[in-house]
């Protein structure tokens, strides 16, 4: 009998450890921003979606955004998806949910920001809902491990924008998230499938640097107010109409063409097809520096 008890004990020990491959990911963590500093500071160029994979639905509706959009009242405090954990200019917190039986990990809980909801990654199994169930902000993630990387899927997400100049994502995309720990630093890589704005998979990476200091949650209020959009109107542009079409060239000499994003502006030999088409201007006009 005492055997038995022994076996069993052992059994339950093993089962409630967890992996070796696993680690831990809790802590605050710093954002380092001096990657992709426009993008993730003041912003993107408006007609920017150069690595972007848009296909010509995607492009459109790229084109469509006017800026003060997000100035409508019902939008001032419209947040946006688990895109913007790598995309934003904020830092991390994050923290494990124990089962209280087991006290195995039961989900990793990735901390709210004001303009983005919590991120919940069920590390239990659970299946994710039926295509039909309700989409929004939050989405349904779910998480496992593959050695020391954590690969978080994210779906059931609203349409939202994955570069704040507009580009667009449908409710149809799914985020999938590396998350891999390397003793002070983190890096998250991100992958977006969306079979309605893009043609292939679009990719970010983001570093974090872990800091004693504790990063904040949930942010200031988002407090609606009236930032001067006339009632009945929404901020647009129609096809033809987007006045910013050409700053790319204008200010950095980019052609349009490149500047307009779509799946070969991704790789490298995109630069050799265009090369004759730019020219060098005699100064730098904005973002100098970034």
């Amino acid at each position: 009998m005492s055997n038995l008890r022994l076996r069993f004990g052992v059994a339950i020990l093993v089962w409630a450890t967890p992996a070796f491959s696993e680690i831990d990911l809790s802590g605050s963590w710093a954002a380092i921003n001096h990657e992709d500093a426009m993008e993730r500071g003041a912003g993107p160029n408006p007609d920017d979606w150069a690595g972007i994979p848009l296909n010509v639905a995607g492009r459109a509706e790229a084109l469509s955004f006017e800026q003060s959009m997000i100035s409508m009242p019902e939008r001032i405090c419209w947040f946006h998806t688990q895109w913007y954990i790598a995309g934003g200019p904020f830092g991390l917190r994050i923290w494990a949910e124990p089962d209280p039986l087991t006290g195995r990990v039961l989900a990793w809980i990735i901390g709210a920001w004001e303009d983005r909801p919590p991120m919940t990654i069920w590390m239990d199994g659970r299946p994710h809902p039926s295509p039909n169930a309700p989409h929004d902000q939050t989405g349904f993630t779910t998480g496992v491990w593959n050695g020391n990387e954590l690969i978080a899927t994210a779906t059931h997400l609203k349409t939202d924008y994955i570069r704040r100049n507009g580009a667009p994502s449908s409710d149809e995309a799914t985020i999938t998230m590396h998350f891999r720990r390397h003793g002070d630093l983190l890096t998250l890589t991100v992958f977006m499938v969306d079979p309605v704005y893009l043609t292939e998979p679009y990719i970010i990476t983001r570093s974090y640097d872990l800091t004693p200091n504790p990063v904040a949650i949930g942010g200031p209020p988002c407090i609606v107010g009236d930032e001067g959009v006339p009632e009945g109107r929404v901020p647009h542009y129609l096809p033809g109409q987007n006045p910013m079409l050409n700053e790319m060239t204008r200010l950095y000499g980019i052609p349009e063409e490149a500047a307009m994003g779509g799946a070969e502006t991704m790789y490298p030999e995109f630069r050799d097809k265009i090369k004759d088409k730019f020219v060098l201007p005699d100064k730098c006009r904005s973002g100098c520096g970034n």
